[in-house]
């Protein structure tokens, strides 16, 4: 099995920054940002920081893409530029099939593995960056057709050492998931932060309003970037709770209960905040290859991780039927 020892990562924000001080300690790294001041911060941290993309990718195994999405046509051309056929390309943006569909344009001789950590905050920039980030968190590790395996593999392996659970998925299955579950929040935040329109209501604002709002947080152009990448997806989720809104809008104006639209956002919680809890542990053997791609794909639909990789085995979880 391949493994990654020297790293670029090209994008140093609160993903990108977190990953050079993750990974700094054990594995070669450089980072590179367009911004010469986030170079410059970089810098007086300790950390290799390249001038160009080129000099940050020149003798890396594997190229990390932590800039946003809007960077990306620029940054895959430059690296496609080196066609070093050995070298393998991975990123970290929050939406799965446009990234593989630009690598498919503007790089189709890379080796592509497209990744997701589901970690973050409302914070932004280098100085938000903590290499504790990622700790217990869950890596969606895109797995295509035209994936190669033992890259996969790689990735997977040098990501379950960082402490992460990685979730097998292709790119529009990551793409349907996140529209409900992260992107639509940062809509439904803007929307929430609104309401507090005159100074008595933000007098009075406190815990609910604090952390309905939180993700409101973010710079608006990143989020910008990350819902208008997922339309589709995002279309689909928001028809869902809209369908809610009106159901509520309903029982208001004909004097019934809120009682079942709470009583099913209860349920719903707590079976999300108990989905985790009892499963089992399995093994797969990484020499049985022949459906062992389908088998992987099968564990992330059901909400399974993998949580160690070796030579030969795959360690995980999966939910109990």
């Amino acid at each position: 099995m391949i493994i990654v020892t020297s790293v670029a990562v090209l994008g140093l924000g609160l993903i990108g920054g977190s990953l050079l001080r993750r990974l700094g300690p054990d594995h070669d790294v450089r980072g590179y940002d367009r911004d010469p001041a986030t170079r410059a911060a970089a810098t007086a941290a300790g950390f290799q920081v390249a001038g160009t993309v080129d000099a940050a990718v020149s003798g890396a195994g594997l190229v990390l893409l932590a800039a946003p999405l809007p960077a990306f046509p620029d940054l895959v051309g430059a690296v496609a530029a080196r066609a070093d056929p050995a070298l393998l390309v991975s990123d970290v943006a929050s939406v799965k099939a446009a990234p593989r569909d630009l690598m498919r344009t503007h790089g189709p001789g890379l080796r592509y593995v497209g990744g997701h950590p589901m970690a973050g905050t409302e914070r932004s920039g280098f100085e938000a960056s903590d290499p504790h980030l990622f700790d217990g968190a869950t890596w969606v590790l895109c797995l295509e057709e035209d994936t190669p395996f033992g890259d996969w593999l790689a990735m997977a392996r040098l990501i379950a050492g960082l402490g992460c659970r990685v979730v097998p998925a292709t790119a529009d299955e990551h793409d349907r998931a996140v529209a409900g579950i992260s992107h639509l929040p940062h809509l439904l935040a803007a929307a929430l932060a609104t309401a507090a329109g005159d100074n008595l209501s933000r007098k009075l604002a406190a815990g609910s309003f604090r952390d309905g709002t939180r993700v409101a947080g973010t710079r608006p152009e990143l989020t910008a970037a990350m819902c208008d990448s997922n339309r589709e997806a995002l279309l689909g989720a928001l028809d869902g709770v809209q369908a809610t809104l009106a159901q509520v809008r309903d029982l208001l104006e004909r004097g019934e209960s809120l009682l079942p639209v709470f009583a099913g956002g209860y349920d719903a919680r707590l079976r999300w905040i108990g989905f985790g809890m009892g499963g089992d542990r399995f093994v797969l053997d990484t020499g049985n290859t022949a459906d062992l791609r389908s088998e992987l794909l099968a564990l992330g639909r059901a909400g399974g991780h993998l949580d160690e990789v070796t030579d030969r085995e795959l360690h995980g979880w999966r939910p109990t039927p």
